[in-house]
């Protein structure tokens, strides 16, 4: 069967920046719905179009494609007391971007005596990606999960 609308796709994929440095890899193969459902990235899915079982490909996905351009004003120094007493570079905070009021994650990047800087950007923002993904299986999705919009059953899972 080929990858069409509406066909469940199971993708083993890697995740790398223009380095060729890794930064992800999938633990458990990624069962998603195809078509359009906002469930991987759209340049992912357009490359994924009519593979079939076994086969494999690799996309390059723009910043803009991928997780987004950098951007500067998310990038913030707080008072150090803001913080607990063991903050440390690489700990992640849940935040409130104050422009528009919608929660993100902040990561620490610097930490001084008086002050800490927390980063509100995703750490792949900014970055030219590639995936390579290798298709698993495929199969035609039921029409609960079309209705639906998302897989069900093992494998299947919300990203938000």
């Amino acid at each position: 069967m080929r990858i069409a609308k509406n066909t469940v796709v199971t993708i083993k994929y890697e995740l790398s920046d223009s380095e060729g440095k890794v930064l992800e890899t999938s633990e458990q193969p990624y069962s998603y719905l195809h078509g359009g459902y906002q469930q991987v990235f759209p340049a992912v899915e357009a490359a994924l179009e009519g593979m079939a079982e076994g086969e494999t490909c690799d996309v390059t996905l723009q910043p803009e494609d991928g997780f987004g351009e950098y951007d500067e004003a998310l990038l913030r120094v707080e008072p150090r007391g803001a913080f607990p007493g063991n903050v440390s570079v690489g700990m992640q905070f849940e935040g409130v971007a104050k422009e528009s009021g919608e929660h993100r994650l902040y990561t620490v990047t610097d930490v001084t005596d008086e002050s800490v800087v927390v980063d509100g950007n995703h750490p792949m923002a900014g970055k030219l990606l590639t995936v390579a993904c290798t298709v698993t299986s495929v199969r035609g999705a039921t029409d609960e999960e079309v209705q639906h919009g998302h897989v069900h059953g093992p494998g299947g899972h919300h990203h938000h």
